[in-house]
């Protein structure tokens, strides 16, 4: 079956975990606990289909206000496809992306608001949550702490994309400052060495301004 992630195809199984799903296809869900449950940056939207995913659990209930459930909000690190059906989900920073891209301020307040009340509300019971797991043996402290190192530079990358994505004018201005940071290093370290653009020399851009400083002074 084919469901759609931030409206890209993925194509999927009855069974499968939508968060594996969307990185099979690297589709913009955000991880960084390995699918534990505690951190939240897989949360997403449900825009079509939920009757045919797996009903919030134990951990979805308790880390996601009982708003955000009916908007649609899941954890894509606990929801399994269990039939065959149209299923559409946006992720969090996709949907926020669309809000700004779309100048929409009332919606953004709306969803400040929503976001801020569910991390106030939420968090004391999440916190006891992983407690009782951790207690119960159903969460390694240790094998969550590596997931979590291990997510990081996904995670990290994937929010620059998805900055990058939702501002594209800073493309252009970031390549420019990196591409001038390089040239400067090359100038001072001589390595590697880059081709002179004009003259008869054959020397190295460090050379060609250490020359052009000698002309200068004589």
């Amino acid at each position: 079956m084919i469901i759609s992630v931030n409206d890209k195809p993925c194509e999927a199984q009855i069974g499968d975990l939508l968060l594996k799903t969307a990185q099979n296809h690297n589709c913009h869900i955000g991880y960084i606990c390995g699918g534990n449950a505690i951190c939240q940056s897989c949360f997403i939207y449900v825009k079509e289909g939920a009757e045919y995913l797996s009903e919030p659990g134990e951990e979805e209930r308790t880390f996601i206000s009982q708003k955000l459930l009916d908007e649609g909000g899941r954890l894509a690190c606990r929801t399994f496809i269990r039939k065959e059906g149209t299923v559409k989900v946006l992720s969090r920073a996709e949907n926020l992306r669309r809000i700004v891209l779309g100048l929409n301020v009332p919606g953004f307040i709306t969803y400040a608001r929503t976001i801020g009340y569910n991390v106030v509300n939420q968090l004391p019971g999440g916190t006891v949550n992983i407690i009782s797991r951790v207690r119960q043996g159903r969460l390694n402290p240790l094998d969550t702490l590596k997931k979590i190192g291990s997510g990081l530079a996904p995670a990290s990358l994937f929010a620059v994309n998805a900055f990058v994505e939702t501002f594209p004018f800073v493309q252009y201005p970031v390549s420019l400052l990196s591409g001038a940071a390089k040239a400067v290093s090359a100038v001072y370290s001589g390595w590697p060495p880059l081709p002179v653009a004009c003259g008869t020399g054959s020397g190295t851009v460090k050379d060609s301004a250490i020359e052009t400083v000698k002309i200068s002074v004589k």
